[in-house]
Order: C-alpha cells, then structure tokens, then sequence
C-alpha cells in the first residue's frame, strides 16, 4: 500500500456524544453513518478483554505487518471478549434501530501496532460479495460496533469516517472503490471502553498509528434478520454455538436467517396503517 503523507486533512468530531439520547443517536446514525456510545463499559473490564485478546494469535495484513487480526474471537477462551457481543447498552441500542432480532455475523480483534500506516479508506458493503469480505458482506443493511480498548487519540490510530458517504448515489460511492486520504474526512477521537457503530456503507478507516503504544479493536457486525446475504453462506458450527453463554447465543442465530416474504404481492392483506421506524419524525423524540 502506498504510503500515506505525513500529515493530511482530518477535521476532529467535537460532538457531545454523551449528550445525545437514542433518537438523536439514530438520526446521527442514519444521516452521517456512525455514532459514538462514550465509555459504555469501565476500565476494570477493559482491562479483562485487553489480558484475554493480547493472548490471541495475529495475522498481519498483506500491507503492513503493524496492522494484525485475529478472526472469531467468539470461538476463543476469552470470556470477558465473548460477553462483549451481548452488552446490553449496544444491543438494546441496535434492536431499537433495526427494529428487529440481531443476527451477529463476525467478531474480530484488531491491533494496530506503532508503525500502522493507517487503513485505505473503504466501505463494509460489498453487494454482490467480494474476495476480501465473502458472501456475507451482501447483506443489504449491517451495522459494526467497533469497541476501543485503548484511548484513541489523533497520534494512536483514531477512527477515520467520512461523513454521509453512504448516501451518495455518484460512482465515487461505488462501495468498491477506495481512497489513501480526503480532504472531507473526520477523525474519531475517545477514551478506551466506548464503542463507534458504523453504517456498513459508510466510507471510513483508521489514520496510522504514530504513537509508541498498540490500540485494540474489537469488531462486532450485527444485522437485522430480515436482511441475509444475497446467497446461502456456510453457517456456524452448532456444536461451537452451543457452548456459548445463553445471551451471546441467542445473536449466534443462522447467517442465513432471512425474516422477509419473497413472495409478498402487491396489495397484501391486513396492511398496517403506521410505521413509527419511518416516520419522518422519529428523530424528534
């Protein structure tokens, strides 16, 4: 990967995020395709995920062998990790945007070590399914929370978003496309223990790392479960989702669980009269 410059735009979000309640969360979700839940889990547990994912083997990527992962934390012996997936600020957050039951699709630890060169910018949605990210990336309407165990600051590889990009209908927006730098770009800052939900469509990143120190990321996709990938997908191992704590389990449903009616005809009976997830008002509650 090409080098990024030594320093390039970045306009730091100053928003109040503890400030908003749901219904502004969700307009700021929605219009500007991320949101930030600030220090939604305290230090003492931070530092129990931190202990379990540093005994976790990486892979570096294939342009930076500072930007490491480890997929399926779920699988792992990292109960602190696994809990995470089911914290009840983010899914009750999640069920009230999607108006829906959760399917979790994928958890992964990131680390960016010093010397990160930062990530291309890029989306999650990847429609037709893509080499990198599989079939599963077809699903049409998938959120990430992105959990930050390490405080993100503008020298130790914060969040890179650019806002309202999943709203664009110009090529530029093609999901497939990607970008080193932009000049309209925001940079993520907060303290360790808060979790960023990101539209899947959103162009984003994270800007390198120049600090002396790692930064950990746990990466979990949710989806609602009417919306699969647009083709059948290998599932989990049951025998591996049974293991798992009750209220994890429950999100671990069918990757291929697909809540909707193909054959819906045009006038339906027994059509509702109301719709509060799409009134226009609903950001003003």
């Amino acid at each position: 990967m090409e080098n990024r410059p030594a320093e390039y735009p970045a306009t730091l979000d100053t928003t109040d995020w503890a400030a908003l309640n749901t219904a502004q969360r969700i307009k700021h979700l929605e219009i500007e395709g991320y949101v930030l839940l600030p220090s939604v889990i305290d230090q003492a547990t931070v530092a129990a995920i931190k202990a379990e994912l540093d005994e976790l083997p990486t892979i570096g990527t294939d342009y930076s062998e500072n930007q490491r992962g480890h997929s399926n934390v779920q699988w792992s012996n990292s109960p602190n990790s696994i809990d995470l997936i089911a914290n009840p600020t983010i899914t009750s957050f999640l069920e009230t945007l999607f108006g829906d039951e959760l399917v979790v699709t994928s958890c992964v630890f990131a680390l960016s070590r010093p010397g990160h060169p930062g990530i291309a910018i890029h989306t999650d949605a990847q429609p037709y399914g893509s080499k990198i990210f599989g079939m599963q990336s077809s699903a049409p309407k998938l959120m990430r929370v992105l959990w930050y165990l390490d405080d993100l600051t503008p020298a130790k590889a914060p969040l890179l978003v650019l806002p309202h990009s999943h709203l664009s209908m110009h090529s530029d927006a093609n999901p497939y496309k990607r970008y080193l730098t932009h000049p309209e770009s925001v940079m993520i800052c907060c303290p360790a223990g808060s979790a960023a939900i990101i539209n899947q469509s959103v162009f984003h990143a994270n800007y390198p790392n120049r600090s002396q120190e790692d930064r950990r990321l746990l990466a979990i996709a949710y989806r609602p479960a009417w919306s699969p990938p647009i083709v059948a997908v290998p599932d989990w191992p049951q025998d591996k989702v049974a293991a798992l704590p009750p209220p994890v389990r429950k999100l671990f449903k069918s990757l291929n669980t697909a809540n909707f009616d193909f054959n819906v005809p045009n006038r339906p009976t027994n059509m509702a009269n109301e719709a509060p997830g799409i009134n226009p008002s609903r950001w003003n509650v």
